[in-house]
């Protein structure tokens, strides 16, 4: 097989805050060595993009010195956690924004979806949408005309196709829009993390689109997700980004076992995993059995339970209930604990509250490996804290022909966990 896109070297830097370096001396010096076809003075001090960490430069990498090949008709899963630079990567290959340093060399036409409504315009119908998002990515009257039919029954909006899109919704908005660059006789597809605005069945039928494109029509696909189930059903191949840098180049599988590991040992003490906080509340410690590590290993011998210790400072009173996740390595979700699906939660007062659960799986668990996140939620109202792949656990149980709990939780449904 050819290889159809081909980046060497890419970097991409960013300025924080405002433009210029903030002298004049040093804008004139960044002029003079660009004119000069020498390099940016002042890049040679940006950060990697680490956006959880404070920095001392105002000039970030979001992309820096990447390489990779990718051949015709792969279907290529590019992961990494929020700022990674996946965004970047493919606005660069859709030549939306310029690399600061490196190339990319891409063979054939590009059809790119990054976007919810990308070249839309509100107070046009659906049906000239089509022809002016047919016209921006590449597409001909004629061939807009030929598949017109085929590109409204696919995106399932017929009853609106004359209706201003302004009066869409979010997911009628992206089905029109995948449904145009899906249609388009283009050599690559690039679709960044759009489907999931999508309802279950729409998302079904695009990836079975994007599989047709890839593997019966030879085309090269390259998409964006979180879910990694998905990304192991579509794609052959995976990159894994990390704060702008390829960590690993290879097949899927064993793209999304380095992504799942590193997003679990990114913070040895499980607080280091708390994505979001509302200013309702703080966790100031969370420990399982009596210990900060952030994995567990369990085993019908030793024991298939842990203890998991939780304190939490609340500024105001608020009614908090705990639910506990289980995923496994391609976030199929696997069990499910939380105390107040069997007992009331109530309004907790503020200061300083010690929760303390036991949470015990059933003892015929198979060999697996698996994860854990943790939600605080008023539930119907709001959501407090959110810590996702908190806790790593290796469970050491029985062969496959022996335990079969989760293997039928993932395919008939959540296996539910009850508080002792």
């Amino acid at each position: 097989m050819s290889i159809t896109i081909k980046v060497e070297n890419l970097s991409k830097v960013y300025q924080l805050g405002n433009f210029g370096t903030g002298t004049l001396s040093r804008d004139l010096e960044r002029y003079w060595s660009k004119i000069r076809g020498k390099d940016d003075p002042f890049l040679k001090i940006g950060e990697v993009n680490d956006r959880a960490v404070k920095g001392g430069s105002d000039m970030v990498w979001s992309l820096k010195d990447i390489s990779f090949d990718i051949q015709q008709g792969d279907a290529v899963g590019i992961i990494g956690r929020n700022g990674a630079g996946k965004s970047t990567l493919l606005k660069i290959l859709s030549r939306i924004t310029a690399p600061t340093t490196g190339t990319v060399k891409v063979r054939g036409r590009i059809a790119s979806l990054l976007e919810v409504g990308t070249g839309f315009h509100p107070e046009l119908t659906g049906r000239e949408n089509i022809f002016l998002n047919g016209a921006i990515l590449g597409m001909r009257k004629k061939e807009i005309t030929r598949k017109f039919d085929e590109i409204v029954d696919f995106a399932g909006v017929e009853r609106y196709i004359d209706t201003p899109v302004k009066r869409y919704s979010s997911g009628m908005y992206v089905r029109l829009a995948f449904a145009v660059a899906a249609h388009l006789e283009s050599e690559i597809l690039i679709v960044d993390e759009v489907l999931s605005v999508g309802d279950a069945e729409f998302q079904k039928k695009c990836l079975g689109k994007m599989g047709d494109v890839s593997r019966g029509e030879g085309r090269t696909v390259l998409f964006v997700s979180h879910n990694m189930a998905t990304v192991k059903a579509l794609c052959n191949k995976g990159i894994v980004l990390n704060n702008g840098q390829v960590v690993f180049d290879g097949g899927s599988d064993e793209a999304i076992f380095k992504y799942s590991n590193s997003v679990v040992n990114a913070g040895v003490n499980p607080l280091d995993n708390i994505n979001y906080l509302s200013d309702k509340i703080r966790i100031t410690e969370m420990l399982f059995n009596n210990s900060t590590a952030n994995n567990l290993t369990l085993s019908p011998d030793n024991n298939y339970s842990f203890d998991m210790k939780l304190k939490i400072m609340h500024k105001i009173p608020v009614s908090a209930q705990v639910e506990c996740r289980f995923y496994d390595d391609y976030n199929n979700p696997l069990a499910f604990f939380s105390p107040g699906h069997y007992h009331s939660s109530n309004p907790i007062n503020t200061g300083e509250t010690e929760l303390q659960y036991k949470i015990r799986f059933p003892d015929n668990l198979n060999n697996i490996s698996f994860y854990m996140s943790i939600y605080f939620t008023d539930p119907g109202k709001e959501i407090h804290a959110v810590g996702e792949r908190i806790l790593s656990i290796e469970y050491t149980g029985y062969p496959m022909q022996n335990g079969h709990v989760f293997e039928y939780a993932k395919g008939a449904g959540l296996l539910f966990l009850k508080p002792e």
